[in-house]
């Protein structure tokens, strides 16, 4: 999803009309806070030892592979939350089940729950605004993550008064955590909204998280703290007021007073669409969980920072994926929504083909990627991993791609999307992968926010779980080789170009031209590729 924003970047950036520039507060107060530094003393820390048991290691794990335990996962992180909720993310949207969510987190904060948002500032524009008016709740704090100054009107206004400062403007906050009492928490590829949770009008993403309880939550929350206390978060506050908010409101989604009916949060999103996507919480004390060991790997604030990249950034997120899969001995499973593999990753491919390693890559086609140029930058690499000996996979856009990858059975995921505002968008709206995870050997899972593409190794900050042992491993390949085989292409080089190979028994056909994309598609991807840097994608 990110990728799509940044064409917003590459478009202002070829604005060179544009003049003036506008600027962030100097001075804005920012008071430190940390992670709650007893999360035993939580009805949420006390399941965590409970549901351990006898295990040796001290860090649970379960997979979020539909839509349906996506969101009742952290409706339930909400309600038995104690002490604290804190949120980090690329993007929140103003939509049905985000509503569902911030109605649930101002409700904590009501019973005394402290709550700290720390929110990307790219997307926080036009009606995702909207969102920001969670800063204005009480016991509630809202931080932007290396804003852009000028209006929220319009992105391109605001990127094109940020010309003077493109270096910044283009490293982003990717990080996506979600922690409740610093005991439980969900890390993985999922934004917040309605595309995120099958409801979206024209476009679902499939995608990818894991609930966590025990030791590793710590090293999350502890992530979560640098980014909350760094010199690039700055409250909302000291950037707008709820006045603000009001004037960039639709004039046709009137405001509704949140104290005067308690019933929503955000404007243009009634009580009753609310009602359509809620969803009692999921039981953590039945829910199953692996425990394993684990680490997190994340990156540092300052890779965002100013200055030089590599020097504030130091081992990255990605430079610790290939790190680990050079030492893969028998396969390497790759899933990322945009795979631009850059010089670096080549080379590692190189030599795990060379010891016989298999790869295997499941990503978009054109047809399902959200971002045409991201793409393009995939199709510049198409010959050169094929000639290493790569499996390259790319996913359907069809809309029943999208009704049953991740679900398990398939229910669960039409369950939510079949009931969201407007009916079912799971029959209507075109699939888009958005999950990100390496499996190695059947026995390493690295879940979490980043790409395999430059992009994600050299300008965004990135977040991931990395769990030793085979049932995490086993269960997302298992849900990856079904996908495979039933709702992706196998890309092939032919005598006369490219082939996409339908699975076997599919109920569609091999193509000899990108499948199932529009001529506007190919169009944009034609004129793109031959611009656009990789580290831009």
């Amino acid at each position: 999803m990110y990728s799509a924003a940044f064409r917003w970047i590459f478009l202002a950036f070829c604005l060179s009309w544009a003049t003036g520039c506008a600027s962030l507060p100097a001075n804005a107060s920012r008071p430190a806070s940390r992670a709650f530094e007893a999360p035993e003393q939580t009805a949420l820390g006390q399941l965590a030892i409970a549901r351990r048991g006898n295990a040796r290691s001290d860090s649970g794990f379960h997979l979020l592979d539909s839509v349906d335990i996506a969101l009742t996962s952290r409706l339930a992180l909400v309600e038995r939350a104690q002490r604290t909720l804190d949120l980090q993310y690329y993007a929140i949207h103003a939509d049905a089940s985000t509503e569902v969510l911030l109605q649930r987190i101002r409700k904590a904060a009501q019973r005394g729950v402290r709550v700290r948002i720390l929110l990307d500032d790219f997307n926080s524009v036009g009606e995702d605004a909207q969102v920001l008016r969670m800063a204005f709740e009480p016991n509630i704090e809202l931080r932007l993550f290396n804003p852009l100054p000028g209006s929220r009107g319009s992105m391109l206004t605001r990127l094109v008064g940020s010309l003077h400062d493109v270096e910044r403007v283009q490293k982003r906050m990717h990080n996506k955590l979600f922690i409740a009492d610093n005991a439980w928490g969900i890390a993985g590829g999922r934004n917040l909204g309605d595309r995120y949770f099958g409801g979206g009008d024209k476009q679902n993403f499939v995608d990818l998280d894991v609930l966590a309880a025990g030791r590793i939550v710590r090293d999350m929350s502890t992530s979560f703290d640098r980014y909350w206390n760094d010199e690039l978060a700055y409250p909302v506050e000291s950037l707008l007021s709820k006045e603000d908010l009001d004037r960039l409101r639709k004039p046709e989604s009137p405001l509704q007073p949140v104290a005067a009916t308690g019933s929503t949060v955000l404007p243009g999103v009634t009580p009753a669409e609310a009602a359509q996507t809620d969803r009692p919480a999921m039981d953590l004390a039945r829910v199953e969980l692996a425990w394993a060991p684990a680490i997190l790997l994340a990156d540092q604030p300052g890779k965002i920072g100013p200055g030089d990249d590599e020097v504030n950034a130091g081992e990255t997120v990605v430079d610790g994926l290939l790190t680990l899969m050079s030492q893969a001995r028998r396969d390497v499973l790759i899933v990322s929504p945009y795979f631009v593999p850059g010089t670096r990753m080549l080379a590692v491919f190189e030599q795990l083909r060379k010891r016989n390693v298999r790869i295997r890559v499941l990503t978009n086609s054109l047809a399902s990627n959200d971002a045409p140029a991201a793409h393009a930058g995939y199709a510049r690499y198409r010959d050169r991993l094929l000639g290493l000996g790569l499996e390259i996979h790319e996913m359907r856009a069809a809309p029943e791609t999208a009704a049953g990858l991740g679900s398990g059975t398939g229910s669960a995921t039409r369950s939510i999307a079949g009931s969201g505002p407007g009916g079912s968008k799971s029959g209507t709206s075109r699939a888009s992968l958005h999950s990100k995870a390496v499996i190695i050997d059947g026995y390493l899972s690295i879940i979490g926010s980043m790409n395999l593409d430059l992009r994600s190794q050299l300008k965004n900050s990135e977040v991931a779980l990395l769990i030793r042992g085979p049932a995490i491993a086993q269960q997302a390949i298992r849900q990856v080789e079904a996908t495979i085989a039933t709702d992706a292409y196998r890309l092939e080089k032919g005598a006369l170009g490219y082939v996409w190979r339908a699975p076997p028994g599919a109920p569609f056909k091999d193509s000899h031209g990108e499948p199932e994309a529009s001529v506007k598609q190919k169009l944009l991807v034609n004129l793109i590729g031959p611009f656009a840097p990789d580290e831009m994608l």
